[in-house]
């Protein structure tokens, strides 16, 4: 029999009756054995030779129990003995070597000085820890989440190999802290928005309208996280250049495709927004000794643009890899990445949208099925939050004038030839009727049918004649007539004869 404990960070938690015999962690002794454990992982799988990685490492755990007095294969340290457990080792050194990340610094960032706790604005229990460097960002995750991203492992891994330029989150490792009773799952990622700078706006957005607006509590926070009808309220969109706005949607377009072809939903966009026109720009202490940046295509700007060939990072100046946007008449500097797909529609998914369904309008709850949830997540990002700065129209409309008028002048100087070469045509054809009665197959009119001319005959070739010169006075599209064939034999007399009773005569008679 289990029962239900929360630590001191308020991760629900389960253990025995028995744990109630070990002293609860606090909360700086979880954040040293997380340090602590991951040095440990990282510098034991540096003894590991390079190899390429095979589907089998992807399902990988390894297991290490680290008591205090430490042992043979483990450092003594000052914590509560604890378990730590590894997930694919292997997969995530992969990972971290495509971004450039070299174990040292690795360890640096996180093991050098103690994480910063970040407030979690979510409706999630986790807890998000920060590095000293503002390089990575350690989030606790549920069993579920853990266990959906090592299923997750292959298929980001093939996508990562296509394209690191992505604003997914991009994971570097995967672990599990066991420590006086209490499990916590943590995973490492990049840090979507510099501590560094300020935000003078943050929002999480999903592109649903249902209960997506800021609380009361949130609001009065000193940088509230506001959501997507906060965004429609008190900004207008935000304008980019015509590149910079199809590389950004290019990349959220291929992005969600990725997730819906994981069945993943219900992820949102963190988007911070930086005003450049209102305050210098002021680096946090922490921040001054960084000598150059560590991580790979980890910055907005590398996310949606360059060469994936390319392996040099950004210059760190003093815009930290924002985007340059405009609202109004305002200058900024974006920050963004997509967060929080560690959520499938599975089962319970499936029935919170059922639910909502019927209280609310399903097309605007959260939780809905991934390719409806997709294509709604790309509209309003779209179209709601990222628009173009379009050129001045004046100079556009008198290009399309100019474009039209040429176009017609073409056209009447083609259709004027073929005009004038179709009567001289029909006015010869007329005039051989007329004059020379006696003609071989050889120069034959072009009424002239092939088979013996009757009366009959006649007359509706002289109907299709007139039928035709109506239809060439009052239309303007031009459709040429095909000669007909050459007769193998030449015409019998009454033939002729018949022909020319009916086609030549001084008065022409009107056929009714």
């Amino acid at each position: 029999m289990s029962t239900a404990t929360v630590d001191s960070v308020g991760r629900g938690t389960k253990a025995s009756k028995a744990s109630k015999d070990h002293k609860k962690p606090t909360a700086a002794a979880l954040k040293g054995a997380i340090q602590l454990g991951i040095g440990y992982a990282v510098g034991n799988l540096s003894s590991k030779p390079d190899r390429d990685v095979l589907m089998q490492d992807f399902s990988v755990v390894e297991t290490v129990f680290l008591p205090s007095e430490g042992s043979n294969l483990t450092p003594a340290h000052h914590f509560p003995d604890f378990r730590l457990k590894t997930y694919a080792p292997l997969a995530f050194r992969y990972f971290r070597e495509l971004f450039g990340i070299k174990p040292d610094d690795y360890l640096y960032s996180i093991c050098n000085e103690p994480l910063i706790e970040l407030s979690n604005p979510g409706a999630s229990s986790s807890w998000f820890y920060l590095t000293s460097d503002d390089e990575f960002i350690i989030k606790t995750v549920q069993h579920k989440e853990a266990e959906f991203l090592q299923k997750l492992l292959p298929g980001y891994y093939m996508n990562l190999n296509q394209n690191p330029r992505t604003l997914l989150p991009k994971f570097y490792g995967l672990y599990c802290i066991q420590c006086g009773g209490v499990t916590i799952r943590v995973v490492v990622m990049n840090n979507v928005l510099p501590r560094a700078m300020k935000m003078h706006y943050k929002y999480d957005l999903k592109g649903s309208s249902y209960k997506r607006r800021a609380s009361r509590k949130e609001r009065v926070k000193p940088c509230p996280t506001f959501k997507d009808l906060d965004f429609q309220e008190m900004h207008e969109g935000l304008h980019f250049d015509l590149d910079t706005y199809n590389a950004l949607m290019k990349t959220l377009q291929r992005d969600c495709r990725v997730l819906e072809s994981f069945k993943i939903m219900d992820y949102s966009l963190l988007l911070g927004i930086h005003i450049l026109d209102r305050k210098p720009l002021v680096r946090g202490n922490r921040c001054d000794s960084r000598k150059g940046q560590k991580v790979l295509y980890s910055t907005a700007l590398e996310s949606i643009q360059g060469s994936v060939k390319d392996p040099e990072p950004v210059a760190d100046d003093d815009t930290l890899g924002g985007i340059p946007a405009k609202h109004k008449d305002e200058s900024l500097l974006i920050f963004l990445g997509i967060i929080d797909i560690l959520q499938s529609y599975r089962f319970i998914k499936k029935v919170e949208h059922s639910w909502k369904a019927l209280v609310h309008d399903g097309d605007t709850v959260s939780v809905h099925r991934p390719s409806f949830y997709a294509d709604r997540f790309l509209k309003f990002m779209g179209s709601t939050v990222f628009k173009k700065i379009h050129p001045l129209r004046g100079t556009s409309s008198k290009r399309k004038r100019n474009s039209l008028h040429a176009s017609k002048s073409a056209s009447q100087e083609i259709l004027s030839p073929q005009t004038d070469k179709k009567d001289e045509k029909k006015a010869q054809s007329m005039e051989n009727l007329d004059g020379n009665p006696g003609y071989t197959s050889f120069k034959q009119p072009d009424l002239l049918p092939q088979s013996a001319v009757t009366f009959e005959s006649a007359q509706n070739e002289e109907e299709d004649i007139e039928n035709s010169e109506d239809r060439r006075a009052s239309s303007s599209t031009i459709a040429l007539d095909e000669p007909l064939p050459s007769l193998s034999r030449s015409l019998s007399d009454t033939e002729l004869d018949v022909y020319l009773h009916h086609t030549v005569s001084p008065r022409r008679p009107s056929w009714s």
